[in-house]
């Protein structure tokens, strides 16, 4: 979907961002002052407010809107904690999934954790956060915080293209999902979306429209294989991909 660029298209982004940026660093700088003093999920809750008024605010001055399928695929909290494989195309899945997925622990580059006060704040959100030049270390850093974050009841989502992919292409999906809910003893729950349609990777404007977020039925691993839960659950959000139009067929 190419669309062209408008002077009011970038009016609307620039007020979005003259009330993001100072609200998200004074936001930041509350927690920051007041997190330490509370249990992770009330911490959580907390923390997370930000993201229901930057979905609000987008709304407000972008336009954007979203909407959810599948939502009840989502496995309650007293069924225990899951894995969600998600594709990644926009900043905008970053906040919402917090928003959906409650409580999680992210999987994400160290260097987000280095930027001041949001990341600071970012980090005591217990946050897997890997370093990508050490690719051995990396995998069994995700598969030992990854397992220890769901024995306490915290999902995690994982981006398993592991970086943003430009809208209309596909990727490469990593391993790294299917193998942890293996070696957890947990579902994968696949979730596709279109937000880089509309809040494209690194794109200053943001274009007005209803995001589809599509939540798939949870993926068993229960005696299967590592192969087995990748293939089902990629396979699976890489159809969705194509429905949604954010992959073109021939990049499939």
């Amino acid at each position: 979907m190419m669309r062209k660029p408008s002077l009011f298209l970038y009016l609307r982004a620039t007020l979005f961002y003259i009330v993001f940026y100072p609200v998200t660093l004074v936001f930041a700088a509350f927690c920051l002052l007041v997190g330490w003093a509370l249990p992770f999920r009330p911490r959580f809750k907390l923390f997370t407010l930000m993201n229901y008024f930057t979905m609000l605010w987008l709304y407000l001055t972008c336009g954007v809107r979203y909407r959810v399928e599948g939502r009840e695929n989502l496995p309650s909290g007293s069924e225990g904690a899951y894995v969600v494989v998600a594709n990644h195309s926009s900043e905008w899945e970053t906040f919402f999934l917090q928003t959906l997925i409650r409580p999680q622990s992210a999987v994400l580059k160290q260097e987000l954790l280095k930027i001041p006060f949001f990341g600071w704040a970012l980090g005591m959100l217990k946050p897997i956060a890997l370093d990508r030049s050490k690719r051995r270390g990396a995998l069994k850093q995700l598969l030992t915080q990854g397992k220890e974050r769901l024995e306490e009841g915290i999902n995690v989502v994982i981006f398993p293209q592991g970086t943003r992919v430009e809208t209309g292409k596909l990727g490469k999906f990593n391993k790294g999902g299917a193998m942890l809910a293996a070696s957890a003893q947990v579902p994968v729950v696949p979730l596709a979306h279109n937000a880089g349609l509309f809040w494209p990777g690194k794109s200053y404007i943001k274009y007005p429209g209803t995001i589809t977020v599509r939540v798939g039925t949870p993926v068993p691993v229960a005696d299967r294989s590592v192969d087995e839960i990748h293939a089902d659950s990629i396979g699976w959000l890489e159809a969705q991909m194509r429905d949604l139009k954010v992959v073109d067929e021939e990049s499939v």
